[in-house]
């Protein structure tokens, strides 16, 4: 299993981002998306989480009303569509799998089996 995350860049505080994660290897839906994020000198967070299966989606309180993730069953792609962005979501935004729907231990990194190689969100004017 691979996961490839992209489009992160710069982009000034109220402004927006889509960010893209495709998996590869999975042979059903049977398994969960979920994001992170690391700012420098911070633990990572836990940001979203998304089921493939049928689509329940769960966010950290921190972007609840901000974020949106969907997916693209076709294309094992999930979007995390990040509006009205904050200087303080900069951060390395990571994407990583579970198999099976997002669980009870959503929020906690060492639940998710395969992780992306993250990419960097820098929200500044």
């Amino acid at each position: 299993v691979q996961l490839q995350a992209s489009g992160g860049g710069l982009v000034q505080p109220g402004g927006y981002l889509r960010l893209s994660c495709t998996a590869s290897g999975f042979s059903s839906d049977d398994y969960a998306i979920g994001w992170f994020r690391q700012a420098p000198g911070k633990e990572r967070e836990w940001v979203q989480c998304i089921s493939m299966s049928d689509g329940s989606t769960y966010y950290a309180d921190s972007v609840k009303g901000r974020f949106t993730v969907s997916r693209d069953n076709a294309k094992n792609t999930v979007y995390l569509q990040m509006n009205s962005l904050k200087p303080e979501d900069t951060a390395v935004y990571y994407c990583a799998a579970d198999w099976g729907p997002c669980s009870d231990d959503i929020r906690e990194d060492w639940e998710y089996d395969y992780w992306g190689q993250g990419t960097l969100v820098t929200v500044s004017s």
